[in-house]
């Protein structure tokens, strides 16, 4: 395996650069606010390209589920990406805010915090409002009035469950993340490749 930048083979540069281009396909002006969680823009460094192999390990692992997307700062990113092409971003930010709320430990700060989540996401005619049925939204509106970290559980589930049953096969489906996959599947064979046939120092 290749242990500096110096003495990666080129072919895996190349392909590192590749991957550049196509994830900037999602990642274009692609910035959360600061309010939704301090995701933010993908910054590309030589770090993953010496880490070319894990990149692809990710890029792939979007794809056998929802829950692997998720846990992915790259996959979140590129998702987010995608669901503004569709304007349909909301959804994706709502549950970024509802994990960074449930982070928090003081009573003051989970109140101030509710109601400002509530505001921009939850209530009728919100900026950011979610697709949620009126008996979600009521109960919501009710745990406010106690709110604990739990009180956007329901909420979050079904926001969750929309996505991942409605925009993320559209998102696997989409020619930019297919792109990407034979991009990462083609790095993953070279990087192989490349480390099966080191040469061996006597």
């Amino acid at each position: 395996m290749c242990r500096t930048l110096a003495a990666f083979p080129t072919t895996c540069l190349e392909r590192a650069k590749e991957f550049k281009t196509r994830l900037g396909i999602f990642l274009h002006k692609s910035e959360l606010g600061s309010d939704t969680g301090s995701v933010g823009k993908f910054e590309w460094s030589s770090k993953h390209i010496k880490e070319g192999r894990n990149f692809s390990e990710d890029v792939l692992g979007w794809k056998e589920s929802f829950d692997l997307l998720l846990s992915s700062k790259n996959g979140v990113a590129a998702f987010h990406a995608f669901l503004k092409t569709e304007f349909s971003e909301e959804n994706l930010e709502f549950w970024l805010a509802c994990e960074e709320f449930k982070k928090l430990r003081s009573a003051t700060k989970l109140a101030s915090r509710a109601h400002k989540i509530f505001e921009e996401f939850i209530r009728s005619e919100a900026p950011k409002e979610v697709n949620i049925d009126h008996e979600t939204r009521e109960l919501t509106r009710m745990n406010l009035q106690a709110a604990t970290a739990t009180c956007f559980d329901v909420a979050q589930g079904k926001t969750r469950t929309l996505m991942e049953k409605d925009s993320y096969p559209r998102f696997l489906k989409s020619p930019a993340y297919r792109d990407l996959v034979a991009q990462a599947s083609a790095a993953s064979a070279s990087l192989a490749s490349s480390s099966h046939a080191e040469p061996l120092h006597t």
